[in-house]
């Protein structure tokens, strides 16, 4: 019953936002006071149903700060489909007021022509900065940082910086400080300074002689997986991030570095399943269908290539019919073999604890695993189709077989994701299909080619 109460809510919560949005009545009000009613969850399931003219229509007419807490609920393809059909200067208007890092995002998200257009409604200092950050890969600190820091500069006192901060009071409401960053001439990194220990110094010292001397830094061009390293054996918060000459660039904080590690881990695993680009169900079919099929043709034809091994020995399979029980297992049962082993190399990868290079070092250790488990889980196998076919050479065909093809599969698993690398080629997206296309290839050679060279202890 409290299924059917929420989801008549959410009908009626839709239901009032597109009529609000359809109305010539331009009043804010009655927007805002609707989305103020919803939670984040609500407001992006009420959102992401609307069609992408609306979306667009609803950030329009809310305030520029009101458009942002709303974008901030949406998943990034629904903020960077929505911004990019409004008017340049409504989207620049918003962009504005997103932090930093987020305004990076998005215009690196955007097409090129939307972002440029989007650019030139901004002020030039503004706009050149966000270019600046949009460069950067989005795995990187350069990517991640955001550059609302407060920086002081170390011929500073006490007394004059509390004056200056008190002045600057507003903007620092908007931030989560808790660090000042002390910088001499030309923005050069020399100290960080707690907020504590400023208020409780004494007015006339320098700031230089309360900081803690040369800070932990990052360069801008760290990748993410660095990063993760570096908050792991660190209980910071942030940390700065600097140029080449050790000039303050931004800070990369903690819960970015987490939130872009749990987004990779996700993109990850969605491209494992053949899903190439974020999906949402609110998106049009026949773009949901384009996105699918662009991946699921090219497994037919993989699947094509595997299937002709069966075609070749179709002789054989017409006289041991009962082999063609144990071929979809021997398969099967091989994939989820090469695929530990291509999620084992992959994390390795991704922790930079493995290089492309060292693929010998894997197919010896991948191998004296795949090797033990082949024999058990070929011995299994043995038993089951013995007992099955009451033929104890239907047991060794299919345990052969398997163990075989476990052998196999773990060795080439252990190793695609590293050739993929480096050939440049994402290996989240394309190890899973090819390891599966030899795994069957492999898995129905071995069987139907023990089962052709036993044939007469078969029938």
């Amino acid at each position: 019953m409290e299924a059917t109460d929420v989801a008549i809510d959410e009908a009626q919560v839709l239901e009032k936002l597109e009529r609000l949005l359809e109305s010539e009545d331009a009043a804010v009000e009655p927007l805002t006071e609707l989305l103020g009613s919803l939670d984040a969850r609500e407001t992006a399931r009420a959102v992401c149903e609307l069609p992408i003219e609306q979306q667009a229509e609803l950030l329009r007419r809310l305030s520029p700060e009101a458009a942002v807490e709303v974008l901030d609920t949406l998943p990034e393809v629904t903020v960077v489909e929505a911004v990019e059909e409004l008017p340049a200067d409504v989207a620049a208007a918003i962009v504005h007021e997103l932090p930093s890092d987020d305004q990076a995002d998005l215009i690196g998200a955007m097409d090129s022509a939307a972002a440029a257009a989007v650019l030139a409604e901004l002020a030039d200092d503004e706009a050149e900065r966000i270019a600046e950050l949009a460069a950067y890969p989005e795995d990187c600190a350069g990517g991640l940082m955001a550059t609302e820091v407060v920086a002081l500069r170390d011929i500073a006192t006490v007394e004059t910086t509390l004056r200056r901060l008190r002045a600057g009071a507003t903007k620092l409401r908007d931030l989560d400080v808790q660090y000042a960053y002390v910088v001499a001439k030309g923005r050069r990194l020399v100290g960080v300074l707690r907020l504590r220990d400023l208020l409780i110094a004494d007015e006339r010292s320098r700031l230089t002689e309360i900081m803690i001397a040369d800070p932990l830094s990052i360069p801008a061009e760290t990748p993410l997986d660095e990063l993760i390293a570096f908050f792991d054996s660190n209980s910071f918060l942030g940390v700065p991030v600097v140029d080449g000459e050790g000039r303050l660039l931004g800070v990369v904080s903690r819960r970015a570095v987490d939130e872009a590690a749990e987004e990779q881990a996700t993109s990850d695993y969605r491209r494992s399943m053949g899903v190439v680009a974020e999906e949402l169900r609110s998106m049009p079919v026949l773009r949901r269908s384009r996105m699918r099929l662009s991946w699921l043709s090219v497994n037919i034809l993989l699947n094509v290539v595997a299937a002709s091994v069966i075609a070749a020995y179709e002789e054989t399979l017409s006289s041991v019919i009962a082999l063609a029980v144990f071929l979809p297992i021997i398969s099967d049962m091989s994939g989820c073999s090469g695929n530990q082993a291509v999620a084992v190399s992959m994390r390795e990868l991704s922790l930079g604890l493995l290089r492309p290079s060292e693929w010998l070092r894997v197919w010896i250790k991948e191998g004296s695993v795949g090797f033990l488990n082949g024999l058990v889980l070929g011995g299994l196998l043995g038993v089951v189709a013995a007992l099955y076919a009451g033929n104890v050479w239907m047991g060794i065909v299919v345990g052969g077989a398997l163990a075989i093809n476990t052998l196999v599969a773990v060795l080439l698993g252990g190793v695609i994701p590293l050739a993929l690398k480096r050939a440049g080629v994402d290996p989240a997206l394309a190890s899973s299909p090819l390891l599966t296309t030899v795994t069957d290839m492999c898995g129905f050679f071995s069987a139907l080619s023990l089962a052709t060279l036993l044939l007469d202890k078969l029938v």
